[in-house]
């Protein structure tokens, strides 16, 4: 028996009664990935290894479902293939999220679906695990048995960024981004449950996740060839590597976030949760909305659309309620009522949600501290230009703030005290206990909703991975619009509903606007001496240039119209939130109080 057969059986041996899992994200592979699909079955099965294949199609948009159904339509004596296909690219993260809950095995290996490192190597990596007891282990390029044909500006680059991995994250490996790691099933599931980074820097978080978590760690040589596949790595690769990489050293280090993050108890059952959409009527928004709910990854959903007047969506699992012309609040208390769900999930017709909306939400409901989650309303990518700068605005540090993670991805979790209704789910048992939405105000009430659900004595609970893409009104009149909407009702609210409204950061783009108006009637004041003078020029100048250079810094963008554009979209919401925020305050009340006048 040669030293490799002895490494297969000492494989066999480890694994035992259970199972591997191979977990391989796809995307966009259709011309390769059913030959490495084939290659990887009838490897293990001829090594009497018993596996299940998992690949995860993300999104691809070429004929990558259809190769994978035909891998997985053969048969194996020790090994099965279970594919899982993502009707949208998410990521690599939410990939592996996806085949990880797909897969039952003891250990489950994590494998790129281009086969550059050749699962050939699987026995150095159990290897690992029965002689030093590893709970993950990582193939290193740096590992002085590997065989690597690399370009050098990419081992230059590779380099760098491991020797500061190595100082801000702590991990005792020479290596994070190969494709292809062994985890003990426990360590990873506790890992991913508390994993936020979907894209580039997804292997470092998931290591140093475990690594602080206690797992011990270990390294195996690796064979990889890339031949001519290695192509430059672009500025915009870099830049987000190293953005994310950076949030997780301060997740890490600053916050100590992954060690306090709870974890939901599981559900002793899938919750049916009941879908409500309030609109006006027919649209080409609606109809994406119904599609992206039609390929969710959760099942056990029913869907409630509550138009005006009749009409068809021809979705036979649709329950349609017309409502008459009255605003969403009384739509959805209709919704609520007509709900046959543990769970009630708001969105608006004019957004479509991620496939794992659904999936992600429903597993904070096992804690029963918990009555509602809401996750980011990201600018769809398709929007028009116009759109397109409303939502990089929305997002902006300058005009968000602190609220900032309801319109961009990311983030961490939190617990929130008022949340938009374009992206909640909320126990039903709680939405009928305190009567529904409060029906005196549009918009707000959603803010009332909130206040309510947290006086009851239950969390709202925040999740970046709890996505819908909610399509932007265009600058500058329809965003204007909407923005001096919200900010008149919650000036309204902070001296009427101060639990969730009076905070300080509403107030600032009204401090700004009064800036402004006094700016110039003191630049009119004729001042002696040089305290006065320097006082006066510093009052003028200062401010505004510090703020100019805030706008210009935090607009930026590669096209110099929409960084324009994004500036002064920041300026103009600036001024009318902070002008109708003093209204609002002042008010004696709210133009929508009374049942008639502003139409979703």
């Amino acid at each position: 028996m040669t030293e490799l057969d002895e490494l297969w059986r000492l494989t066999r041996d480890t694994i035992g009664t259970g199972r591997l899992s191979v977990v391989m994200p796809v995307y966009n592979l259709s011309a390769t990935i059913e030959e490495n699909l084939v290659a990887t079955a009838e490897l293990f099965d001829s090594h009497s290894i018993r596996a299940e294949l998992v690949p995860v199609d993300d999104g691809s948009a070429d004929g990558t479902a259809d190769a994978i159904r035909r891998a997985a339509a053969r048969q194996y004596s020790h090994v099965v293939v279970k594919p899982v296909f993502c009707e949208r690219n998410g990521g690599k993260g939410a990939a592996l999220k996806a085949g990880f809950a797909a897969s039952t095995g003891e250990y489950v290996m994590l494998l790129d679906g281009d086969l550059d490192i050749h699962p050939k190597q699987t026995p150095w990596f159990f290897e690992q695990v029965a002689k030093n007891g590893a709970d993950i282990v990582v193939g290193s390029k740096r590992h002085r048995r590997s065989v690597v044909q690399y370009p050098w500006h990419r081992r230059v680059v590779s380099w760098v960024y491991f020797t500061l991995v190595r100082m801000f994250i702590g991990l005792p490996l020479t290596d994070t981004q190969t494709g292809m790691k062994l985890f003990r099933r426990q360590v990873l599931g506790d890992a991913l449950a508390r994993m936020l980074v979907k894209t580039y820097a997804f292997d470092l978080e998931l290591l140093a996740i475990a690594h602080e978590r206690g797992a011990k760690i270990a390294e195996a040589p690796v064979v990889i060839r890339f031949g001519n596949k290695f192509g430059a790595l672009s500025p915009t690769t870099v830049k987000t590597m190293a953005l994310d990489s950076l949030a997780v050293f301060y997740r890490l280090r600053l916050l100590r976030y992954y060690s306090k993050v709870e974890i939901p108890p599981p559900l002793a059952r899938d919750p049916m949760v009941s879908i409500v959409i309030a609109c006006p009527g027919d649209s080409w928004m609606l109809r994406e909305c119904l599609a992206a709910i039609a390929a969710q990854t959760y099942r056990n959903f029913e869907v409630i659309v509550l138009p005006d007047g009749r009409t068809v969506f021809g979705q036979t699992t649709t329950t349609i309620i017309p409502t008459g012309k009255v605003r969403p609040a009384e739509k959805r208390n209709i919704g609520i009522n007509a709900a046959k769900g543990d769970l009630v999930a708001f969105i608006d017709d004019d957004a479509y949600p991620d496939a794992h909306w659904l999936e992600y939400a429903v597993k904070y409901f096992g804690d029963e501290s918990i009555g509602a989650v809401g996750g980011p309303g990201v600018t769809p990518p398709g929007d028009g230009f116009l759109a397109r700068a409303g939502g990089r605005v929305y997002d902006s540090l300058l005009v968000s703030g602190n609220y900032r993670y309801r319109y961009k991805a990311g983030g961490v979790r939190r617990d929130v005290d008022d949340y938009p209704s374009c992206n909640l789910i909320v126990r039903t048992g709680i939405l009928k206990a305190i009567g529904g939405y409060r029906t005196d105000f549009w918009p707000g009430e959603d803010t009332l909703l909130c206040k309510d659900i947290i006086d009851s004595g239950k969390r709202i609970v925040y999740d970046p991975w709890v996505v819908v893409f909610h399509h932007r009104r265009a600058l500058f009149g329809p965003h204007l619009r909407q923005l001096g909407r919200y900010a008149f009702h919650r000036g309204y609210f902070v001296k009427r509903y101060p639990s969730n409204s009076l905070h300080l950061s509403y107030f600032v783009p009204s401090a700004f606007v009064a800036y402004l108006l006094l700016w110039l009637p003191v630049s009119c004041i004729s001042v002696h001496g040089a305290f006065a003078e320097c006082a006066q020029m510093l009052f003028l100048a200062v401010p505004l240039s510090l703020y100019a250079a805030l706008v210009v810094a935090t607009s930026f963008a590669a096209n110099p119209l929409m960084w324009a554009m994004t500036a002064a979209g920041i300026v103009a919401s600036h001024v009318c939130y902070g002008v109708r925020f003093v209204q609002g305050l002042f008010a004696r009340r709210a133009p929508c109080e009374f049942i008639g006048k502003d139409h979703a």
